[in-house]
């Protein structure tokens, strides 16, 4: 940990020292909020977002806080360590091709619906005690299994041992969305209605979880990991068997790392049962295995987690942005974001001015990300990329 803040009404826990106003200002916000217990724990990776800053975790007591999930509920990573101990730039762009036609990218989906059997069980076998659940049900069949936009990745990467790793970010599509949007606004109207003295600019609207509506919502945020969980494994499947077909049918995969990194989940801290809501953020308690991951430029990580409980036993989810989208659009060169990849000889995915959201020069230094969380993670294994596709 960096330094503590004791200015607001429970402490502010940082790994970091070079927090942007923005952000900050919603960690003090988070720190006032009348239901967070014990402290908030802020990620060396956090900047601003919506209502609460990314890379933020929050303990809340007997409620549950839409945006402190956010709107790509169950947002993860999936790593997989293959078999095979090199890849020459013919195979690897093959398989990259292949990949790009069959996995959906950006706004795509598949055109006709996956089979039901893609789709996440619920606990009762029956999605009608999920309203929003049951609405976007169909639609949300074309979308398992797709790769959706943004900063959503699949990577072809080297582990420190020379075995090739593949990686893939991505979270609950439409579905997630639709199911936030729906429980944040209900909670907007509510708070209003109960006359809650929190102010409707921190934009941190709650739900109790001793009523109906915070229980279905956490109902609902859970169907939406597990789909983003499954939407993961589905993507898994296709880049396995690109790997197979465009090199050779022998090659074997591990066990894979699949995990979340936008959720709230009821846990025990401190001798009370919270609601820890991790947005950017991943659990890492001891038995945990992690992927944090770098820009598409730069080494990301398999992690072991060390139950560390000032943070609520957590780590970063990845490098973090240091400029936003339009920033990097504005500010960065081209040119030169280009060449650094490919001094590094990856197969990236800048093609063009608009692509400069997402490359390695909008984002933190991952080094000094994993450095300031030592007290978090040991690293297991440190991957470079190799090649990159972007949605």
């Amino acid at each position: 940990m960096v330094r503590t803040l004791d200015s607001e009404k429970i402490p502010i826990k940082l790994w970091l020292d070079d927090m942007e106003d923005g952000a900050l200002q919603q960690a003090k916000n988070l720190a006032n909020l009348p239901f967070a217990f014990h402290h908030i724990a802020i990620m060396p990776d956090a900047h601003f977002g919506f209502g609460m800053p990314i890379g933020g975790i929050l303990a809340a007591d007997g409620v549950i806080v839409p945006n402190a999930v956010g709107v790509d509920i169950g947002c993860g990573m999936c790593a997989v360590k293959t078999s095979l101990s090199a890849i020459d730039e013919g195979h690897l762009k093959r398989v990259m091709r292949t990949i790009r036609q069959t996995v959906p990218l950006g706004f795509r989906h598949h055109k006709k619906p996956r089979s039901h059997d893609s789709m996440p069980k619920t606990k009762t076998g029956s999605i009608d005690d999920l309203p929003i659940v049951r609405s976007e049900y169909d639609h949300a069949r074309a979308q398992v299994g797709t790769l959706g936009g943004g900063n959503h990745f699949i990577e072809i990467q080297r582990g420190f041992d020379g075995m090739i790793w593949f990686m893939i970010h991505s979270g609950s599509r439409n579905l997630g969305f639709r199911v936030a949007s729906h429980y944040n606004k209900l909670a907007v109207s509510l708070n209003k209605r109960w006359k809650i003295s929190i102010p409707a600019s921190w934009q941190l609207a709650h739900l109790p979880m001793d009523d109906e509506p915070g229980q279905t919502y956490y109902r609902e945020m859970c169907y939406c990991v597990e789909f983003a969980r499954a939407n993961r494994a589905l993507m898994q499947k296709s880049v396995q068997e690109a790997l197979w077909e465009q090199i050779s049918p022998d090659i074997e995969f591990a066990e894979p790392i699949n995990i979340a990194h936008n959720y709230a989940a009821l846990e025990s801290h401190f001798g009370k049962r919270v609601y820890v809501h991790r947005k950017g953020a991943t659990r890492a308690m001891t038995e945990d295995t992690g992927i944090i991951p770098g820009s598409q430029g730069n080494q990301s990580f398999i992690v072991g987690g060390r139950a560390n409980p000032d943070s609520f036993n957590s780590c970063s989810h990845g490098a973090g942005r240091k400029l936003g989208r339009k920033q990097a659009q504005r500010q960065l060169d081209l040119n030169r974001e280009k060449a650094q990849l490919e001094k590094k000889k990856i197969l990236h995915s800048l093609r063009g001015k608009k692509d400069l959201d997402e490359a390695p020069g909008a984002y933190k230094n991952i080094e000094t990300v994993m450095q300031r969380q030592r007290d978090l993670v040991d690293i297991i294994d440190v991957l470079e990329p190799l090649a990159v596709i972007k949605g």
